[in-house]
C-alpha cells in the first residue's frame, strides 16, 4: 500500500513541478520519464529550488481556479451565491434542494471536483516541504554562508516555501474534513530511501499545522534582513515589499482561523482575540491576482462564470435581503416551486437603481461609483463603479429552479472573460479582512471599534450609518424616512416568511457577502457554514476523495456533517 501512495503522488504533478519524489523507482510500475524533472534535477542546485518555490503559489491559485471542475465551482451554489440547474462541475447536484450528501464512490459524478482541490494542494504542499528541506540542507552544509547569494534572498525562499505550505494546509482544513500534515522535518525514510506518507489528520490538527507554516514565514521574514518577493510569484503588477508579505500572512492567518469552524458554535468559539489582531495588521489593498493566459494564472472559473445565466444566476435567498419595497417578503411566502423572480428595489448602489425592469437596464452616466452598467455590458464592473450586478436584457433570461431564477448577474469578474482570460482578479478583499477584524471586536464585546469598519462599505454603498453608540443586536437604521427602508432585512422566526430590519451583526454579514460576492475562493460558503446561514442538509466539508483513500488502501466514505435548519429558516 506504501508503494500505492508513492504512486500517486508521483503521477500527475504539473508542468512546472512535477517531481519524480524519492522512492518512486521502489515500485515495479514505475516507468522512468525522461521529460520530467527528477528530484535530484530540480534540486539540485540552490538555484533549481529557488524557481521551484517562485512556482509554488500558481499552482495552488490554479488549483483553486484553473479548471471549472472544482471546489469553488460546487459552493457558489451551495452557499447561494450563484444559481445553477447545470449539472457540470457539480453546480446543480450541490445546489439542488433538498440537499444531497456529498458522495465519494468511484466515479461519482463530481469526481474530478471533489479531487482537484485536495489533490493540488496535496501535492504542492508536499513540494514545498521538499524544497524548504533542500534549502536547509544547502545552507546547513555550506557552513551557513548565503547560498542564493545574500541572506536576504535565502530567506525569502524559506519564507515563501512556508506560505505557500501554510496555503495549501490552511485550504485543505478549510474543505476536507481530514488531510495528511507535511513538514520539511523527516520527509524520507533512512532505511528505504523513500519519502515518508504522513498518516490522515482531522481538518482540526491540519489547521494548526498551517497555522504555525505561516508563523514560520512571519518569522524569518521579520528577522530581515527584508528581501522583497518578486511580482510573478504573486502574480503582482509590482514587486511586494516584506512589510506588505507579512501583512498578507497575517490576513490568511485570521482568515483560517475564522474559517475552519463547521458549525455556528464551532464559530463563535474561535481565538477572536487572535483574528483580531491578525486582520488589523492584515493587508490594507485587495490582494488581486493578475490572471494572464500567458503567465499562466489561469481565469478558468470566473470566464466560465460569465459563460451565461444558465452558468450562473442570482438567487434571492440571500441578495433578496437588500429589497425594501416588500418583494421579498411575498417570495418567502410562497412554495419553493411556486417561487418567481421579482424586480429588486432597494437603496444599496451595489444594485442597478430604478423602478422598473427597463431603468435598471438602462446606462447611467453620473455619478461612476453608482453608474447602471447597462443591462447589455458584458465587460464587468466599469472602473472605479461598485455596482457589482446587472439586470440582464430578457432575451438573456434562462429558466432554472424557481427560486434560483431571477433577473440579476454578479458581472465583477466578468471583464476576464471579455478581455480573453486576463485582467485582475480580487482573490483577498480588503473589505474581507476588515469584516473579519469586525467580527472580532463584535464577538468580544467592542461594537465601538467594529461600526466603523462596517460603515466604511455600507455609507459608500448608500445605506445609513449605523451609530457609534449601538450594540451588536441594536437593528440597523433606515436609509431614508420610509418606513422600511433598511438593509438587510432578515427572515424573522417562527415561520421565516416575513422580514425585519437586521442587526448590526447581520450588517457585517451582509458587507462581507457584497463586497466578496464571486470574487475570493469559496467565501461565502466557509462564512454561511460558520454563521449557520446553510439551508438544512447542505454538507458541511468534503470527505477525504476516493482516489487518496483507495491509494492508502482504504474504503471510500460520506461525511455526515450536514447543516441544520439555520438562521433564516432556509
Amino acid at each position: 500500500m506504501r508503494q500505492t501512495t508513492i504512486v500517486r503522488l508521483c503521477f500527475g504533478a504539473t508542468a512546472m513541478s512535477v517531481v519524480l519524489l524519492a522512492g518512486c523507482r521502489d515500485n515495479p510500475l514505475d516507468v522512468k520519464n525522461t521529460q520530467q524533472p527528477s528530484v535530484g534535477g530540480v534540486f539540485s542546485s540552490p538555484l533549481t529550488v529557488e524557481t521551484a518555490v517562485s512556482k509554488l503559489f500558481e499552482q495552488l491559485y490554479n488549483g483553486q481556479l484553473g479548471a471549472s471542475d472544482d471546489i469553488m465551482t460546487q459552493t457558489i451554489t451551495m452557499s447561494f451565491e450563484s444559481a445553477s440547474q447545470l449539472g457540470n462541475f457539480g453546480m446543480g447536484t450541490r445546489g439542488a434542494i433538498p440537499r444531497a450528501p456529498i458522495d465519494n464512490s468511484i466515479g461519482n459524478n463530481v469526481a474530478a471536483g471533489n479531487f482537484r482541490d485536495f489533490d493540488f494542494h496535496s501535492r504542492n504542499a508536499r513540494l514545498a516541504t521538499t524544497a524548504v528541506g533542500a534549502l536547509d540542507n544547502f545552507i546547513k552544509n555550506n557552513n551557513n554562508v548565503p547560498v542564493l547569494g545574500t541572506v536576504g534572498r535565502d530567506a525569502r525562499a524559506r519564507a515563501f516555501g512556508y506560505f505557500a505550505l501554510g496555503y495549501a494546509m490552511g485550504n485543505l482544513a478549510l474543505i476536507y474534513d481530514s488531510a495528511a500534515i507535511m513538514t520539511p522535518q523527516d520527509q524520507v525514510d533512512p532505511a528505504t530511501g523513500n519519502f515518508v506518507i504522513p498518516s490522515l489528520s482531522l481538518s482540526t490538527a491540519v489547521m494548526d499545522a498551517a497555522l504555525k507554516d505561516l508563523d514560520s514565514a512571519i518569522a524569518i521574514t521579520n528577522a530581515g534582513p527584508a528581501s522583497t518577493i518578486p511580482a510573478d510569484w504573486l502574480a503582482q503588477t509590482s514587486d511586494v515589499t516584506a512589510a506588505n508579505f507579512v501583512r498578507l500572512l497575517r490576513s490568511y492567518k485570521a482568515k483560517f482561523r475564522a474559517g475552519l469552524g463547521r458549525t455556528a458554535t464551532a464559530r463563535a468559539a474561535a481565538d477572536w482575540a487572535a483574528i483580531t489582531a491578525d486582520a488589523t495588521n492584515g493587508i490594507t489593498t485587495d490582494f488581486i491576482v493578475q490572471v494572464n493566459t500567458v503567465t499562466g494564472w489561469s481565469g478558468s472559473v470566473q470566464t466560465q462564470m460569465a459563460t451565461s445565466t444558465t452558468w450562473s444566476q442570482m438567487t434571492p435567498f440571500i441578495l433578496g435581503m437588500a429589497d425594501t419595497a416588500g418583494a421579498y417578503d411575498t417570495w418567502l411566502q410562497l412554495a419553493l416551486t411556486a417561487r418567481a423572480p421579482f424586480l429588486l428595489r432597494t437603496p444599496d448602489k451595489r444594485f442597478p437603481s430604478g423602478e422598473t425592469r427597463a431603468a435598471q437596464q438602462a446606462t447611467v452616466a453620473t455619478p461612476v461609483l453608482f453608474s447602471n452598467p447597462g443591462g447589455t455590458n458584458r465587460g464587468g464592473t466599469p472602473a472605479g463603479s461598485i455596482v457589482y450586478f446587472r439586470n440582464r436584457p430578457g432575451g438573456e433570461d434562462s429558466p432554472a429552479d424557481p427560486w434560483g431564477t431571477w433577473f440579476y448577474d454578479n458581472q465583477r469578474s466578468w471583464a476576464i472573460r471579455a478581455t480573453g482570460g486576463n485582467g485582475p482578479y480580487v482573490l483577498f478583499a480588503v473589505a474581507e479582512n476588515d469584516m473579519l477584524a469586525a467580527e472580532g471586536y463584535l464577538r468580544t464585546g467592542n461594537a465601538a471599534a467594529a461600526i466603523p469598519l462596517i460603515n466604511k462599505y455600507r455609507t459608500r454603498a448608500g445605506l445609513a450609518a449605523i451609530p457609534a453608540t449601538a450594540i451588536i443586536t441594536d437593528q440597523v437604521p433606515n436609509s431614508s424616512a420610509l418606513a422600511k427602508d433598511c438593509v438587510p432585512r432578515v427572515p424573522q422566526p417562527p415561520a421565516y416568511n416575513t422580514t425585519a430590519c437586521g442587526t448590526v451583526f447581520e450588517a457585517m454579514k451582509w458587507e462581507k457577502r457584497l463586497e466578496t460576492s464571486m470574487v475570493g475562493y469559496a467565501q461565502w460558503f466557509v462564512d454561511a457554514r460558520g454563521w449557520g446561514d446553510l439551508t438544512t442538509g447542505t454538507p458541511l466539508e468534503w470527505p477525504v476523495p476516493y482516489q487518496e483513500l483507495f491509494a492508502r488502501g482504504k474504503a471510500s466514505y460520506t461525511t455526515s456533517a450536514r447543516a441544520t435548519v439555520g438562521s433564516y429558516g432556509f
